[in-house]
């Protein structure tokens, strides 16, 4: 096990990326909370899904993965602050798996059209005839694609990838402990289950739960690295 230490020139990085996996775990039982309470239209046609928007135009967007949006934001400062604790480890690999991130990233971003939906549902809901409607709802019906589509599976799968490799770094030092390193290898290797057929979904979702732990242990450590690193880590090698 390697036994480099943090760079403590990267505290308020350490702080700052913390603080958003801290927040980040508050949101993710909250996405729970909210998808079970409210279940989304997945199956449904475009038409529920404009009706959904004009109900509640925030349940809408919360159907859409609008809180994903902000852990994806988030998902930024915690792996530049991952990187910049763990490059003394494997700055090669580290290099890689934030690369990785941030195409994920980017990819997640161009998938994602909750707010397409809702201006299409507004302009669907304002139209005048049934040509109109009918194209409204053809442009809805592109989006649900895309949402699901290319640039989601690839974000998906880097994504996972990423975490595996920042997985193994862990687990080659001394500074976030075994079992965080653990949760983030189990968690996107479950998660990769998504594309097993049948049960695809089921290990997806199970998948969440690991990762909550993942971010529980790395918001504590990376607020702990911000406080002082050379006292966290003897207490981590114990």
């Amino acid at each position: 096990m390697s036994q480099a230490m943090p760079d403590t020139s990267w505290k308020p990085l350490y702080r700052v990326g913390g603080a958003a996996a801290l927040i980040t775990a508050v949101l993710i039982p909250l996405q729970i909370v909210v998808f079970v309470a409210w279940p989304p239209p997945l199956e449904g046609t475009v038409s529920e899904w404009f009706t959904l928007f004009e109900d509640d135009w925030l349940l809408g967007l919360l159907s859409l993965d609008l809180l994903l949006i902000v852990d994806y934001v988030l998902l930024v400062p915690i792996v530049l602050a991952l990187y910049a604790a763990l490059r003394r480890v494997s700055e090669s690999w580290m290099a890689v798996a934030t690369a990785l991130y941030f195409v994920a990233i980017a990819a997640y971003f161009a998938s994602n059209t909750a707010f397409e939906m809702l201006s299409l549902s507004d302009q669907y809901a304002a139209a005048t005839t049934d040509a109109q409607r009918t194209m409204y709802l053809a442009a809805g019906q592109a989006m649900l694609a895309t949402f699901e589509g290319t640039a989601f599976q690839v974000s998906y799968v880097l994504a996972s990838l990423a975490g595996i490799i920042i997985g193994a770094v862990m687990l080659r030092s001394n500074i976030f402990g075994r079992v965080a390193a653990y949760a983030l290898i189990l968690g996107d290797v479950i998660g990769l289950g998504l594309y097993v057929p049948t049960i695809g979904i089921f290990l997806s979702v199970i998948s969440v739960p690991v990762l909550w732990i993942w971010y529980v242990l790395i918001a504590r450590r990376l607020i702990q690295l911000e406080s002082g690193v050379s006292k966290e880590v003897k207490l981590h090698q114990c």
